[in-house]
């Protein structure tokens, strides 16, 4: 510190002075004339450019306090160059508010002659006026290919910066008037010379064939144009194959397309690849080549060259084999001539028929095996019958065990025999009136069927077991007048071990359970007569004693079977 106290403290005033620049140096900033700060509204911010170190020289940011940031060659630029007459505030930040002049006096190109904008910095920088760069991109026509390296004269004519079009033909068009190979003007061209050609080479142009709705391919590819298009015609409309081939069409022999009534449709044979080693999709003719078909010559059966064959059943070709065929004689047989019944294209013979699904009666079991004429024997295969008995009559008749004449049986054979062997056969006695359960399963057929009697056999019980009822004593069924329903009594499954359902009398509960009686006879006394019983047998109750407690019973009498007549329940309420 090198100042003097009152230098700011004037007066000796020490207390409430003020700390801000202006307030010391007024005088400088009225009396600064390079720049004039007054004049130029400067700020009386002094720090803004000025330090204690020392008033000079002086510092501005431009960058920091105004909205023009200093680059490239501005840098170095004295304040006065661009701040003419001393004017700070509202100084203009556009280019050629500056540069109007060098814009003026510009002739290569001439900017005013050729208009262009005054937005200088679109071709220039700051760094450096000259070597200025224009971004042809914003124009909406990007320089590509050799455009990149042209002069800006070579397309801006005399000057002419208002091109405002961008086609090809605008720069180009004696090139397309004077091209010979081919010659665009007699060839009807289009003047879009993009289509063919492109930025990097005029020569060398392609053309892609495939956006005129007739795509090159196969041997169409190496092409010359001209061999297509003769006489320089380009304004070919018929894509279709015969519109160029149409001499190899009519001078094709193997086979003659013309006398064979061929469509001119040449690609459903041929192809670009190879116009020989055509090939034929014969599914599209609605009859598809299969098996030993696929391998014919055309000529095998389209003979004399006739190919408008309109019959596509088999016996249009193979009629001649199905009259000729003896195993078995088709024409005899009256065999339907959809030959694809029992034939395939793999081979005529080895030929098989399908009896499930081409008649009424499936082959099954050891029938399958058998050969045809071991039932079509006659050589008849049209309305043979289907019953087993058509056939099979000779066994029917000659059948003993058991006899099925006598027997009387129906001819209806599959009842019991089945195509898997005609013995064992097997018979559903639950079809018949009479089931078979228990015993009677695993019965002989002769030991109910007596003499061959299938017919008049009777169905109850008695019939065949009376003996069985006769001979029983325990107890005496004839004695004891029992009913020959024997199945009250008896099952199918055991004869003996038979079973008596007691309903009028309950023996089989309470006190008359089977604990306390052991025989029928305990109290049926008479073995003759089961409709003899006593119940005093068991109940031996004295007549002394019994007679007091029925004093006022009306009908009451001490006797066997009174009892029963008071106690059908055997409860002794009654």
């Amino acid at each position: 510190m090198t100042i003097g106290c009152v230098s700011c403290h004037a007066d000796g005033r020490f207390k409430g002075t003020p700390a801000n620049c202006i307030e010391c140096h007024q005088r400088d900033y009225s009396g600064t004339s390079n720049p004039n700060h007054s004049q130029a509204g400067f700020p009386t911010t002094c720090q803004t450019c000025h330090s204690t170190a020392a008033w000079n020289p002086t510092t501005f940011d431009h960058n920091t306090f105004t909205k023009y940031p200093l680059t490239g060659g501005h840098i170095g630029v004295a304040c006065t160059l661009c701040h003419v007459n001393g004017r700070y505030p509202g100084t203009p930040t556009d280019c050629a508010s500056c540069h109007i002049k060098n814009y003026k006096a510009t002739t290569n190109p001439n900017h005013v002659q050729a208009g262009f904008p005054t937005p200088c910095e679109q071709c220039h920088t700051t760094a450096t006026w000259l070597n200025s760069t224009f971004n042809h991109n914003n124009t909406g026509f990007p320089l590509t290919g050799s455009h990149t390296t042209l002069q800006c004269a070579e397309c801006h004519i005399n000057g002419n910066y208002h091109i405002t079009d961008a086609s090809c033909v605008s720069c180009h068009l004696k090139n397309f008037q004077d091209t010979t190979n081919p010659n665009h003007v007699q060839a009807g061209f289009p003047q879009t010379c993009e289509q063919c050609h492109n930025t990097t080479s005029w020569l060398t142009a392609t053309f892609n064939h495939n956006n005129t709705g007739f795509p090159l391919t196969g041997a169409h590819v190496p092409l010359q144009c001209s061999q297509c298009h003769i006489k320089g015609n380009y304004k070919i409309t018929d894509p279709s194959c015969v519109s160029c081939h149409l001499n190899n069409y009519n001078g094709t022999t193997d086979p003659n397309h013309v006398q064979a009534k061929f469509p001119t449709l040449c690609q459903e044979c041929h192809s670009t690849t190879n116009w020989g080693g055509a090939t034929f999709n014969h599914a599209s003719t609605g009859f598809a080549l299969t098996g030993a078909h696929t391998a014919l010559a055309c000529v095998s059966c389209h003979v004399n060259g006739n190919y408008t064959l309109n019959n596509a059943a088999c016996s249009a070709c193979h009629l001649t084999q199905y009259n000729s065929t003896t195993d078995p004689n088709h024409a005899k047989a009256g065999f339907p001539t959809t030959c694809d019944t029992c034939h395939t294209t793999t081979a005529w013979t080895g030929a098989q028929f399908d009896h499930t699904k081409n008649t009424t009666f499936p082959l099954t079991g050891a029938h399958v095996a058998l050969d045809c004429n071991s039932c079509h024997a006659s050589g008849v295969f049209k309305g043979l019958p289907t019953t087993c008995v058509s056939c099979h009559l000779t066994n029917f008749n000659g059948t003993t065990n058991p006899n099925h004449v006598t027997a009387g049986y129906p001819q209806t054979c599959d009842l019991c025999h089945t195509t898997t062997a005609w013995t064992p056969s097997t018979f559903n006695h639950s079809t018949g009136p009479f089931p078979l359960t228990g015993a009677h399963t695993t019965t002989p057929c002769a030991s109910c069927h007596v003499n061959n009697n299938y017919t008049t056999i009777p169905t109850d019980c008695y019939s065949c077991h009376k003996a069985a009822y006769t001979g029983t004593t325990d107890p005496n069924h004839v004695a004891a007048a029992f009913p020959t329903t024997c199945q009250d009594c008896h099952t199918t499954t055991s004869w003996a071990g038979a079973v008596f359902n007691h309903t009028k009398f309950p023996i089989y509960s309470g006190t008359h359970n089977q604990s306390v009686w052991v025989t029928c006879s305990a109290c049926h006394t008479n073995s003759t007569n089961y409709q003899v019983f006593s119940c005093i047998t068991c109940h031996q109750h004295t007549q002394s004693n019994t007679d007091p407690k029925h004093q006022g019973v009306g009908g009451y009498s001490y006797t066997a079977t009174s009892c029963y007549s008071w106690h059908p329940t055997g409860s002794g309420g009654g």
